[in-house]
């Protein structure tokens, strides 16, 4: 009994430390590309897509496959307990019947006698082998199916761009909100000297108790406000593991810093030897088109005649009972290629020829539903070019807005920090009041505020203008 408590005392001690270890571990660091490498991996859009890939290589696989020869086989047993009946006309000069003794039967009467031509039981075991020479819909078939796994992967790039869209701006939303908060421990740190500081000069009579409580009550808005912005840095981090599909209670971390991130740059430089084939969309679209006009071209194939080589072989038996079909009598020796209960060999093989005839008022109307569908599709072009157009244009006003307003912000910043630092030593000296201190503290994290939601703004301007000039790519993230 004591070795069973000592086991178990054991066993509790290991399992409560590896609990610690286990909640002790250090967060994964991800950088932006790695972030968004870990959500084409693991997004559950992204495995669909990858999925949709597979599907369509497996379907020119399946295409290519028709063509080759198909082979099938086949054994089937049959038992009939009651043949049908054999009716024939009587003829008293001949015929298979002889009914010359039986009263009232005339020439010409029909007359149904056992089935001699069949016994009661059959089996048959035989291969069939079909091959297409020439079939118009087949060589098409071709062509559509490397067709359709071109769009597959177009529809993948296109799942992928959004994929990167979204988990860009959820990684600079973590970014700036870990900038904000090694700000808001400067801040803390600052105001917390300067209350101890005007605590002394309050012990000293310089300054007035006054004084301090305003400083004390800045630092509690201060840290108040921090404690806010902590619980909402964290609603950024899960909406980050969301677009990653990363395990939610697993920590993370992310790396760099935003004076990394590339955001002032030359619009001028996006729209040299631009082309709407550049985006995702656009190539979606193209795929489809192509599709479309492969199905106009079957319409056309289905009215071509087609030609296939066929071959039968195979053993057939027959047996006056079920037990006879599976058995051979070696006693009695086959003659003139006759005998009981034995599996005989036959073979036929051909070439057909179908020649479609009647039938062509359906095929026509359907080969002009098939054109207006295309033509619906080449408006689509009209209408995603001019939507691009649009899309170019306001993400461009945008990022030049928001360049704008953070060259400004920046500025804005800059002076309320200088503001606040001539404050404090004005204060300091004594030819200063204290008021002016927390004014300046405020005015100076108001446009740190300000600044942080611009510089932001701008990364996100600048993310959704890659995605409109077609540059938000998994190569151009790798660049």
């Amino acid at each position: 009994m004591k070795r069973f408590y000592h086991f178990l005392a054991v066993l509790i001690v290991l399992t409560f430390a590896g609990s610690v270890y286990a909640q002790e571990s250090p967060p994964v660091v991800f950088t932006v590309e790695q972030c968004i490498e870990y959500a084409l991996k693991n997004a559950v859009s992204a495995k669909n897509a990858t999925l949709d890939e597979e599907i369509a290589q497996a379907k020119v696989k399946e295409t290519i496959g028709i063509g080759l020869p198909q082979v099938s086989g086949s054994v089937s047993v049959d038992h009939n307990n009651k043949l049908r009946r054999f009716f024939t006309t009587y003829d008293p000069n001949g015929g298979f019947i002889d009914l010359s003794g039986v009263p009232g039967i005339e020439d010409g009467d029909v007359v149904a006698a056992q089935n001699f031509f069949q016994l009661k039981s059959s089996g048959d075991a035989g291969i069939n082998i079909n091959q297409i020479i020439f079939n118009g819909s087949y060589l098409v078939g071709l062509q559509a199916s490397s067709a359709y796994k071109n769009l597959a992967y177009k529809n993948s790039a296109q799942t992928k761009e959004q994929i990167i869209q979204q988990v860009t701006k959820a990684y600079y939303g973590v970014l700036i909100n870990k900038e904000r908060a090694e700000l808001f421990t400067s801040n803390i740190g600052r105001i917390d000297t300067l209350l101890r500081n005007t605590r002394a000069m309050v012990d000293n009579g310089f300054a007035e108790g006054i004084d301090a409580d305003r400083i004390q009550v800045a630092l509690n808005n201060l840290i108040t406000e921090r404690d806010k912005f902590n619980n909402l840095n964290e609603l950024g981090i899960y909406l980050l593991k969301f677009q990653m599909n990363y395990p939610m209670a697993d920590p993370i971390e992310v790396s760099g810093s935003i004076q990394d991130v590339q955001v002032n740059v030359n619009i001028e430089s996006y729209k040299e030897n631009w082309d709407y084939k550049s985006r995702a969309d656009f190539q979606v679209l193209e795929a489809n088109k192509k599709l479309q006009e492969l199905n106009i071209k079957n319409q056309y194939a289905q009215s071509l005649p087609s030609i296939s080589a066929f071959a039968n072989l195979g053993y057939s038996t027959q047996s006056s009972s079920l037990g006879g079909i599976f058995k051979t009598n070696s006693n009695i020796e086959d003659a003139g290629g006759v005998g009981p209960d034995k599996w005989y060999g036959y073979s036929m093989f051909g070439v057909s020829l179908n020649v479609p005839i009647f039938g062509g008022l359906q095929r026509t109307f359907k080969v002009q539903q098939e054109k207006l569908t295309l033509q619906k599709i080449n408006n689509g072009f009209e209408n995603l070019k001019s939507g691009i157009d649009l899309e170019i244009k306001l993400a461009a006003v945008n990022f030049d807005n928001a360049i704008k307003s953070l060259t400004s912000q920046k500025q804005n910043m800059d002076l309320a920090g200088k503001v606040a630092r001539v404050t404090k030593i004005k204060y300091e000296q004594g030819v200063g009041s204290n008021l002016e201190v927390v004014d300046a503290e405020n005015g100076l994290r108001e446009a740190q505020t300000y600044y942080y939601d611009a510089l932001f703004d701008a990364m996100i301007a600048k993310v959704d203008m890659d995605k409109a000039f077609g540059k938000l790519t998994e190569t151009e993230i790798k660049k």
